[in-house]
């Protein structure tokens, strides 16, 4: 299964989509040029797809690219998931540095 990770910023959220179908989201709050996780939920039916890695890495691959902005993982999951893929760690900002 393709998960297609679209910025919702309307709702501040990152979604990840299966198949026409929201198979989950990791919530976001921007303040200033940071960008803090918040939270982190895949609907039930597509757990063990993949949707939570792919949330992360396609909502941390867009803060790369927006460029200027900086990580605070409040969210277990997002912080859990840049802890296992070090290259994500320069976009944690300073006081949340792993």
């Amino acid at each position: 299964m393709t998960v297609e990770v679209r910025d919702n910023p309307g709702e501040s959220r990152y979604e990840g989509w299966i198949d026409g179908k929201l198979a989950g989201f990791a919530e976001y709050l921007v303040e200033g040029s940071d960008v803090v996780f918040t939270h982190t939920e895949v609907d039930d039916a597509f757990e063990g797809h993949g949707v939570g890695g792919s949330l992360a890495r396609g909502a941390l691959d867009d803060v790369r690219a927006k460029g200027g902005l900086r990580v605070v993982p409040q969210c277990p999951f997002i912080r859990s998931w840049i802890d296992r893929h070090p290259d994500y760690a320069d976009l944690v900002a300073g006081d949340e540095a792993l």
